[in-house]
């Protein structure tokens, strides 16, 4: 009996314990409240208590305990946004996210999610979109496409704080696809995709090129192969067929040779014969030719030779007769060169001394002629000096002196002025005679005036008379005329 209530005793104490003992499963976090309870990181207050990894205590009917999932959660997101550009797209993503591991992240998550945990991936998306379009808001679709990764990670930087808010964790957010339904992306990668094709074709050709030269370079070695192969299979059956050929030609190549042999020995027989009657020929024919032939063509030898020298001897003679010929008319010439000479240099002798004799002579006339000139000068330049020196003391006698002398000539000249007159008539009768012969006279008293005025004049220019006087005594002396 003792045995018995013991062991209901016990049972007791395990249903007991199991009714009150709460074990948190790994990914779950035990959430108990109804009584005052202090978690380390969270606020006092609270007024519930955290338990993960391990079990405790609940009192039941007073303390009440609730589950929180610690799963993953995923979320796909789908949101439409505009670039800074303008040009609309549509961003499609998935976010990994859990309640965070703290005790506060678990705390905060449960306040808000722990009835409401279904909607945790609509509240997720919700904040996640609000960010994600702020974020693409401020790019352009070249740099969301480019750097995929910095649109990713400011997503997540910029959601971190209500996230946190919310004892959420982001563990993974990728952006999946990137839809651009105005064709913008697919405009921009259109030269790249023409490009990679471009570059594509080339390889795929130059691969193309490639293989077909390997092939025919197979093809080649392989046909190079068999053509070798051929070639050592035909020497191979040529060698058969010869010695086939061979041992059935045994017999008659032995009697060919058989008869070769007969030929040859009956060719030197012949040999042998002809060799004889040619020595023969040589003693009975062509020796006493060759000797004939040789006594024929010294006889001739000798004749040309002779005919040579005689040659040579007559050019000989005739080099010397004409050497001597030569000789004879140079000494000539040279002879008629030099008497040529000598009479050139006689006469030029004598056509010198007879220049010379002349041109004495013209010298001494010329000194006698200017000697004589000399006198006549010195003789006329007194004679002027004289009558100048009269003029000076009595001008009027020396005139009238003049005058006299030259008055027949004074007179013929008046009177020439009628001597082309015929006949004159005198009108006046002897007045008329008396008047033309006093103009006449008149014509005289008319030169003696030019004469006093000429005196006058010489007068004036004494000193030039004397300076011309003086001047006559070195030079051949000039008449002054007078009247």
């Amino acid at each position: 009996m003792t045995a018995v209530i013991a062991v209901g005793g016990v049972l007791i104490l395990v249903a007991v314990f199991k009714a009150m003992w709460r074990v948190a499963e790994p990914n779950q976090a035990l959430l108990i409240s109804g009584a005052k309870h202090r978690a380390d990181g969270v606020e006092e207050g609270m007024g519930f208590r955290i338990v993960t990894g391990r079990g405790t205590f609940v009192i039941p009917g007073v303390q009440a305990v609730r589950k929180l999932s610690l799963d993953l959660n995923e979320a796909d997101l789908a949101v439409d946004c505009v670039t800074a550009q303008g040009i609309p797209v549509h961003v499609k993503g998935v976010v990994i996210f859990k309640v965070g591991d703290d005790r506060v992240s678990i705390a905060n998550a449960a306040r808000r999610f722990l009835d409401q945990q279904q909607h945790m991936n609509t509240r997720v998306d919700n904040i996640l979109a609000g960010h994600l379009r702020s974020i693409v808001g401020s790019l352009t679709v070249e740099e969301m496409i480019r750097d995929r990764e910095r649109l990713t990670e400011q997503t997540r930087a910029t959601s971190g704080h209500e996230m946190e808010k919310l004892g959420l964790t982001i563990d993974s957010l990728q952006i999946q696809e990137i839809d651009d339904p105005t064709g913008y992306i697919k405009a921009l990668a259109a030269p790249h995709t023409a490009a990679v094709q471009r570059d594509a074709r080339i390889a795929q050709a130059e691969a193309e090129r490639v293989a077909t030269e390997a092939e025919a370079e197979a093809n080649a070695r392989k046909a190079e192969a068999i053509r070798n192969a051929n070639i050592q299979q035909a020497g191979y059956q040529a060698e058969v067929d010869n010695a086939q050929a061979r041992s059935k030609m045994a017999g008659p190549l032995a009697e060919a040779n058989a008869r070769q042999e007969v030929v040859v020995q009956e060719t030197k027989v012949a040999e042998l014969e002809a060799y004889k009657r040619e020595q023969q020929l040589q003693v009975d024919v062509r020796k006493p030719a060759d000797a004939e032939a040789y006594k024929t063509v010294t006889i001739a030898q000798a004749q040309r030779e002779s005919k040579v020298h005689e040659a040579e001897a007559a050019a000989k003679e005739t080099e010397l007769r004409a050497v001597a010929d030569a000789m004879r008319v140079k000494a000539a010439a040279e002879a008629e060169a030099a008497a040529t000479r000598a009479r050139g240099l006689a006469q030029a002798e004598a056509t010198r001394a007879t220049g010379e004799a002349e041109a004495a002579a013209a010298q001494a006339r010329g000194l006698a002629e200017a000697e004589a000139a000399r006198a006549l000068g010195l003789a006329e330049a007194e004679s002027i000096k004289a009558r100048a020196a009269a003029l000076a003391e009595n001008q009027e006698a020396v005139i009238a002196q003049q005058l006299a002398e030259n008055w027949p000539a004074i007179v013929k000249a008046g009177a020439e002025a009628f001597a082309g007159v015929d006949h004159m008539v005198v009108l006046n009768g002897a007045e008329g005679v008396n008047d033309m012969l006093a103009k006449a006279l008149t014509m005289g008293g008319t030169g003696l005036g030019l004469a006093r005025n000429l005196l006058a004049s010489m007068k004036q220019d004494g000193t030039a008379v004397e300076a011309g006087a003086e001047a006559t005594d070195n030079h051949r002396a000039h008449q002054v005329p007078i009247g």
